[in-house]
């Protein structure tokens, strides 16, 4: 059989292939370019205008999304050192508060080494019994004139006579308190020391104490009128009680502790138990600020 001329026909189409290979899917009558075209149409073919080809224009190029750049916090203001206070906003600023006022501490509390300084009739052991009697933590009493006592044969009394028996005795004694002294406070208890010590001696008086017991003795001085103690002195007895003259000798120079700057309590007009609150007043201020001795 004949066909008319023309092109060929395309190969019978395959259920699931594509085009036959070198068949462009476009039409076989010529036109105009269409795009995907395998084979684009040359100028001077019919339908296609002559002259410079322009090139195709290009897809444009979608923006390159940026990340958002990040946040950061404003950064705190430098703190200030020169003591300016900043002014809030809305209102004057109220004057700073005064620093709180300090603590004073319980001596009723406190483990304390305290030397209760006075002369004979000045009521010494009575009120160290009774404060350490009422204290919150355990509290030992020593008295010098008990430790002197404690010597029964060959005792040197100094009512006999000062001499250097009776001198070495008292030191004895002395030390013999302050290694007990050393012994309670290292024990956690308290103590109270009592002596008739003489501010024209510091050597052997308030500065052998303070060597025998440690810097942190805090001395008091009771010190009442001269009547007082005279009075006082005519209720003793047996070798505790001195004549007058000894008692207004004594007392004359204790008179030299006004003016050392240790705490001094006039207890003329107390009785044992205000004296004893007294001396625990005294006793605070001495803790806060202690004497310099």
């Amino acid at each position: 059989m004949q066909h008319a001329v023309g092109s060929p026909l395309p190969p019978p189409h395959q259920p699931g292939h594509g085009p036959a290979a070198g068949w462009p899917p476009a039409a076989h009558h010529p036109g105009p370019h269409q795009p995907g075209s395998a084979h684009p149409p040359q100028p001077g073919h019919p339908g296609v205008p002559s002259g410079p080809v322009p090139p195709a224009p290009r897809p444009p190029v979608p923006p390159v999304p940026h990340p958002p750049a990040p946040q950061h916090a404003p950064a705190p203001p430098a703190p200030d050192v020169t003591g300016h206070v900043p002014l809030p906003p809305g209102g004057p600023v109220p004057m700073p508060s005064a620093p709180p006022a300090p603590i004073v501490p319980d001596p009723s509390a406190t483990t304390l080494a305290v030397l209760l300084i006075g002369p004979a009739g000045a009521g010494k052991t009575s009120v160290a019994k009774f404060w350490a009697d009422h204290r919150r933590v355990p509290t030992a009493h020593v008295s010098l004139d008990d430790v002197r006592e404690w010597v029964r044969s060959g005792f040197a009394d100094p009512q006999s006579g000062w001499n250097d028996h009776s001198e070495a005795q008292y030191r004895l004694a002395r030390r013999t308190c302050g290694f007990a002294a050393r012994n309670f406070l290292a024990n956690g208890i308290s103590c109270i020391l009592d002596d008739a010590i003489f501010p024209d001696r510091p050597a052997v008086g308030l500065g052998g104490w303070k060597r025998h017991v440690g810097p942190g003795l805090l001395p008091v001085v009771l010190l009442p009128g001269l009547e007082v103690v005279l009075e006082r002195n005519a209720e003793r007895s047996g070798n505790r009680r001195l004549t007058d003259e000894e008692v207004a000798r004594i007392h004359g120079r204790m008179a030299g502790w006004y003016g050392s700057g240790l705490p001094i309590i006039d207890n003329s007009q107390l009785d044992v138990p205000t004296t004893a609150r007294v001396l625990d007043d005294v006793l605070a201020r001495a803790i806060a600020s202690p004497p310099k001795w």
